[in-house]
């Protein structure tokens, strides 16, 4: 069918009349043929975890018809594995979440599943914990995490009967994906697939969630904590779990602090974007704060700035903060010993965490990026990727929380403050026991995703012989597999003076990631950030994007 037809046949099956006269609309003007081609340039599909793509009409938007065929998929696709499937959902407070949300419910409903629906906007890690706790078979989350405000998404756990032992409660990976996929694809029109209400009951984990964060311990904390939501669902149960922890000394950015899915504050609702904290550090500064904690919009990651002195402020990198909470972490396992737990990490995040994990007498494993890999490493005790995300209790949370990395961050910062030590003193530290383990990220964002692939061909086919001056000695193509991994699409390079740098798209938005790391046994900050910025200056010129 021409582009045409098939926009005509989705409009005439859009149980929306909303979207549907939209796309009417589009139908009728020819100046809108290129916006036409984009709301159907092919159906979305499944990427890291589910779907993600912008809100509004068309089969390459999220919307009711998408989330009604994608949740009827699902269900065909659990009832093959179990009877009667019993799935999980929760959502957060974007354009449309409320609405996807019941709609997955009444799916799940007709279909002969239970739903179980938690309360609306709550964070994306008790949604994680609600497939555990509740012994679900299947979670859905509707939410698009920190990307812009103008998208939505739909990620998807599996638990219980589908995906027992470590796996239970973790985000969907192959050959999951891909069969879910098909059995969307498979689907009838939106319109002809029965929803109803019969078998939906409403469930309320929080409580135990945060009983969960409770055991980390509520004597008195002298830490003052600045803490912004970044207009997400995740700052009211922050401050609560905090509380419960024995820290009351905490101050919110009230301008972030309520749900608002239009994001007025920032640019992107992302703690990592430049000038996402600014509001944040104002309001150390008035209050003379100990710590700034950041949670993106759906609370499965968390930013932490740390005083460097007369009123100046540092955010910490991802890798940074990974570490402090491994290291911390690790020195909580109680026996010591090889074999009592795994610190895990995603294999662009620093090589200092397995470092980290040997002087603590631990294992340390290396994944694929994304949590749906870090969360099902066995006996794991912690897990971090660079990009803010930290599973700090994978007892109960098999998931990024950036609630619970925050509380224990909060719970580092008061036992430093006991000794008369800083953050800051303990990533010196790190530097001498292990050397100076430096990183940084260097991002292309493109509107067209074409150039990403061909910049990828362009780079195996020709990739830079030195970089900073010193040689390129090893380029893994990691679509080859590296180390036992699983194949994924990206470059690794080495240089003879240890650097590192993995060259990867994005698995959730429009971007050519990479990603730098430096080690320097005996040299300085500063050294470090200036060999990391002439890397980072020499791989612009390579790329070109």
């Amino acid at each position: 069918m021409s582009i045409t037809d098939v926009a005509r046949d989705w409009a005439a099956h859009d149980p929306d009349p909303e979207t549907a006269a939209y796309v009417l609309d589009i139908l009728e003007d020819p100046a809108r043929a290129a916006e036409l081609q984009s709301r159907f340039s092919g159906p979305l599909t499944f990427g890291t975890a589910g779907l993600r793509g912008e809100v509004g009409a068309g089969e390459s938007r999220m919307n009711r018809a998408v989330v009604t065929r994608a949740t009827y998929g699902l269900m065909d696709w659990l009832g093959r594995q179990v009877e009667a499937p019993r799935v999980v959902i929760g959502c957060d407070a974007r354009h449309g979440s409320s609405d996807f949300y019941t709609t997955a419910a009444e799916v799940i409903s007709a279909a002969g599943g239970t739903a179980l629906l938690l309360p609306p906007c709550l964070p994306t890690p008790v949604t994680a914990f609600a497939v555990r706790a509740l012994h679900a078979d299947a979670g859905i989350m509707i939410t698009a995490s920190h990307n812009p405000r103008t998208d939505n998404g739909y990620k998807v756990y599996l638990g219980g009967r589908v995906a027992t032992g470590v796996a239970d409660g973790v985000q969907i990976v192959p050959p999951a994906d891909a069969e879910i996929m098909a059995c969307i694809t498979q689907a009838s029109p939106a319109d002809q697939i029965t929803r109803n209400a019969s078998r939906v009951e409403k469930v309320d984990v929080l409580p135990a969630y945060l009983e969960k964060v409770a055991r980390l311990g509520s004597s008195p904390r002298d830490v003052r904590i600045v803490l912004t939501a970044m207009h997400g669902v995740g700052g009211e149960v922050a401050r609560r779990a905090l509380n419960l922890a024995g820290f009351n000394d905490i101050h919110v950015v009230e301008e972030q602090f309520a749900p608002n899915p239009d994001f007025p504050t920032v640019a992107f609702p992302n703690p990592e974007e430049p000038g996402a904290l600014d509001l944040a550090i104002a309001l150390a500064r008035d209050v003379n704060a100990d710590l700034i904690l950041a949670l993106d919009p759906d609370a499965d990651r968390c930013a932490v700035a740390i005083p460097t002195g007369q009123g100046n402020w540092r955010q910490l990198s991802g890798d940074e903060t990974g570490c402090l909470l491994g290291d911390y972490v690790a020195g909580r396992v109680e026996g010591g010993g090889v074999g009592r737990g795994v610190l895990a990490s995603s294999i662009v995040s620093s090589r200092l965490l397995g470092a980290i994990a040997a002087d603590h007498g631990l294992e340390h494993r290396t994944t694929l990026t994304g949590f749906k890999w870090i969360a099902r490493v066995p006996d794991l005790v912690f897990g971090y990727e660079e990009a803010i995300g930290y599973c700090c209790d994978p007892a109960h949370i098999r998931d990024k929380d950036g609630i619970t990395a925050a509380v224990t961050m909060a719970l580092l910062v008061d036992s430093l403050r006991i000794d008369g030590r800083t953050i800051q003193d303990v990533l010196d530290s790190f530097a001498d026991r292990f050397g100076l383990h430096a990183t940084a990220p260097v991002t292309f964002r493109v509107e067209d995703v074409g150039l990403i692939s061909a910049a990828m061909q362009q780079l195996r086919s020709t990739a830079p012989a030195e970089l900073a001056g010193s040689e390129v000695v090893s380029v893994i193509d990691l679509g080859e597999g590296y180390n036992g991994l699983p194949p994924t699409d990206g470059l690794m390079l080495f240089t003879a003076a240890n650097d590192r740098v993995i060259i990867r798209p994005s698995g959730t938005e429009p971007k050519l990631k990479c990603y730098l790391e430096v080690i320097l046994p005996g040299g300085t900050w500063e050294e470090a950030r200036k060999r990391l910025d002439a890397i980072g200056e020499e791989l612009r010129g390579v790329i070109g994007l």
